[in-house]
């Protein structure tokens, strides 16, 4: 097997929220503006000072991170691990593909709204510009596998989703549950294998 030896970046995305403006007005109050935390590697996005609970019947998951801009959906994004802990079927989705996921309630300083679906496991993917593609000979939607070298935790992950697009930069995203089983370290990079 060969391995293509251009560098993917990898990046842990730990449990957040995608907030719709209706779901945000009632969290956060109507027309509410977000203060920006820090950019994201992806242009345009970017993690929000505030925060949200997500509750189940089961459980609350605490100070969870929201993510900018606003959706057209709401999403919610946690690891396995996340979904036993408050009780819900961790499902497998690409972001978007929300028909038929669990829901749960928000909470925000303002109020809390329950969603009737949203809540996803998010399958593990890699950003891409159309020019990233064409070096990597990948189409959008394919899925690839990528090996990750890491002291005495080198894996290879199968199953990733190629997403292609001119507003990405090109970068893994694993939740932080696959970060420990590689044991991540900022800076840790890929390589499409097979």
């Amino acid at each position: 097997m060969n391995i293509n030896q251009v560098d993917i970046p990898v990046e842990v995305s730990a449990r957040h929220v995608h907030l719709s403006k209706d779901v945000a007005d009632v969290l956060f109050g109507e027309d509410y503006i977000f203060s920006k935390r820090k950019d994201l590697s992806q242009p345009g996005q970017f993690a929000c000072e505030e925060r949200v609970d997500i509750k189940t019947d089961k459980e609350m998951l605490k100070n969870v991170a929201v993510l900018g801009p606003l959706r057209e959906k709401t999403q919610v994004e946690i690891s396995l691990t996340d979904s036993r802990k408050i009780g819900v079927k961790g499902i497998i989705r690409e972001s978007g593909d929300l028909d038929g996921t669990p829901g749960c309630t928000l909470i925000g300083p303002k109020g809390s709204i329950e969603i009737s679906e949203g809540l996803i496991v998010a399958k593990r993917h890699i950003h891409m510009s159309p020019k990233d593609a064409e070096k990597l000979d990948v189409k959008n939607g394919e899925e690839v596998k990528v090996r990750i070298k890491s002291e005495g935790r080198t894996l290879i992950f199968e199953d990733v989703v190629a997403r292609v697009s001119e507003n990405f930069s090109l970068a893994m995203h694993i939740d932080t549950d696959e970060g420990n089983a590689v044991c991540y370290k900022r800076g840790t990079a890929g390589n499409l294998f097979g």
